[in-house]
């Protein structure tokens, strides 16, 4: 007597089929491929979702369903504004004051050493985010040469033109002054009052001396920025592969001052790429004489 087996229907699993937008692995794979030839930034496996909750935004506003669609916008408008909010939808910015507060510590001897000399201090924020990060340094050196000093400059740049916007604005949520030390908040931040309650604005002598502009450090082409005393240029190249980890290095080189300093983040070792820069303190760097 035979045996009759009741076999499962086959089941045809459609990608993308649980998510209120379509997304398939073509899709993925086509962000990854634009995101590293226009910003440098390598998105591994592990950023799907990612990917795909942050355009989802996009494709909502736009009233797309299907990111394939979206995908072929940006193709039809090289250049186009929605290239930007591609770009500012899928970087990261995380930062703070006075983060990893030994690299101030480190900027602030670096220039009392060099305040006899007749050219400004110069500083450059190359992933400036929000702003912290410039102000800090900013606060730094004017601890060094006064707050009203012509003797030192700051510049912050980031991909991102929201998080400059809200950099440029110099007015933060009090909370995110934590670190900052009593007597810096007192000589360089004004309490907002009224429609500004709870928040802190940058005293304006100070923010005029930090300015920021929009640059992609995987431009191919540079302007001249250089030469700058310090670089701080943290928490960036974890999001390079190797390739453009050296080649933006090799750029930062380029305008560094001989004698001066390039802070990176507490997690980016570069020894292994084969640039000029040698140790110069805790995941700090300086040419070599």
């Amino acid at each position: 007597m035979g045996i009759l087996l009741k076999v499962a229907p086959t089941l045809t699993v459609v990608e993308g089929s649980q998510r209120e937008l379509e997304f398939t692995t073509a899709d993925f794979e086509r962000v990854r491929t634009l995101m590293h030839r226009h910003a440098g930034i390598a998105l591994g496996e592990a950023k799907r979702q990612m990917v795909y909750a942050r355009l989802a935004r996009r494709l909502r506003a736009l009233g797309l369903r299907r990111f394939s669609d979206y995908l072929a916008l940006l193709d039809a408008e090289p250049g186009g504004p929605e290239w930007q909010a591609f770009v500012n939808a899928l970087t990261t910015n995380l930062t703070a004051f006075f983060r990893e507060r030994h690299h101030f510590e480190l900027l602030a001897q670096h220039a009392r050493a060099r305040r006899g000399r007749d050219a400004p201090y110069r500083v450059w924020s190359a992933a400036a985010s929000t702003g912290e990060e410039a102000y800090s340094a900013a606060m730094t050196l004017a601890e060094v040469y006064g707050a009203a000093s012509a003797r030192f400059e700051v510049a912050g740049s980031d991909i991102d033109t929201q998080v400059l916007q809200e950099a440029a604005r110099a007015i933060y949520p009090t909370d995110r002054l934590e670190n900052v030390a009593l007597p810096l908040k007192k000589a360089y931040c004004l309490r907002g009052r009224g429609r500004q309650a709870g928040c802190v604005r940058i005293q304006p002598l100070l923010a005029e001396r930090v300015r920021f502009f929009r640059f992609n450090l995987c431009s191919e082409r540079w302007p001249k920025l250089g030469p700058f005393d310090a670089i701080f240029c943290r928490n960036v190249m974890i999001y390079f592969d190797a390739d453009t980890q050296r080649s933006v290095l090799l750029r930062l080189a380029e305008c560094l001052a001989p004698d001066g300093l390039l802070f990176l983040g507490h997690s980016e070792n570069i020894q292994h790429l084969g640039t000029p820069f040698v140790a110069a303190g805790q995941t700090a760097y300086r040419l070599p004489d």
